[in-house]
């Protein structure tokens, strides 16, 4: 009888050989996972860095577009009567500018006002609320007299219809505006920032101090923004061609 040789694999063999191919299919998903969480980490910090970016070069546009307009701000006799529109405290600042939020220097120019308010969650956050100007008639609404040092930004009104709000920074520790008034070329002495700006002309630049609430590690900081307005027009004195 002539016996032949079978050739095969035991069942030993088949299951080692279905274990290392287990083992190298997990540790293929581990760093395939470990890639992806790698690079959403990314992703968020460099959206984070691309809208800090963002808000410094919204703020920086739109105040340093400043148009210097007579608003029609209410008055003890009940009837808005013009008065120079800029103004703010620590916590509100409202202007007039050549520069959207939404549409960058293009369109109408804005009605802009900026608001800090309690964040939730915590802290607090910086909310610009813009609307077309479109002649002194449109700032009834955000002039609503002058602006007191311990004006709250919570205590204004609500924007009136028509309004778009954006918040340009949350989750803030502070959030704080100051102004810096005119150079007295006269005298050449440094003046002092200040928290309130009621007057008629307007400041030589504006600053915004922010802090995070939680800072993220390794993003960038939230850094204070400071703008020179170097617009020199008096908004009370009336600018015509004499020929």
């Amino acid at each position: 009888m002539t016996l032949r040789s079978q050739r095969g694999v035991t069942l030993l063999e088949l299951l080692i050989a279905v274990s290392l191919v287990a083992l190298l299919s997990t540790g293929m998903l581990l760093a395939m996972r470990t890639s992806v969480l790698t690079y959403e980490k990314t992703s968020r910090r460099l959206e984070s860095n691309r809208k800090i970016v963002g808000i410094e070069h919204t703020l920086t546009s739109q105040i340093s577009g400043i148009i210097p307009v007579m608003g029609l701000c209410s008055s003890p006799s009940g009837v808005p009567a013009p008065a120079p529109f800029f103004g703010g405290n620590e916590t509100i600042l409202r202007l007039v500018t050549n520069f959207s939020t939404a549409e960058g220097a293009r369109g109408y120019p804005q009605i802009v006002q900026y608001r800090v308010l309690p964040a939730i969650g915590g802290g607090v956050r910086l909310v610009a609320i813009e609307q077309p100007y479109t002649g002194p008639q449109s700032t009834i609404g955000y002039c609503t007299g002058p602006i007191a040092q311990e004006l709250p930004a919570a205590a204004l009104p609500p924007p009136p219809a028509g309004a778009k709000a954006f918040t340009l920074a949350d989750h803030l520790a502070y959030c704080r505006i100051s102004y810096h008034a005119p150079y007295d070329i006269n005298i050449f002495l440094e003046v002092p920032w200040v928290t309130l700006w009621n007057r008629l002309v307007l400041p030589a630049g504006v600053k915004i101090e922010m802090r995070p609430l939680a800072p993220v590690a390794g993003g960038l900081p939230q850094l204070d923004v400071t703008v020179p307005i170097r617009v020199t027009r008096d908004p009370l004195q009336s600018y015509e061609d004499h020929f």
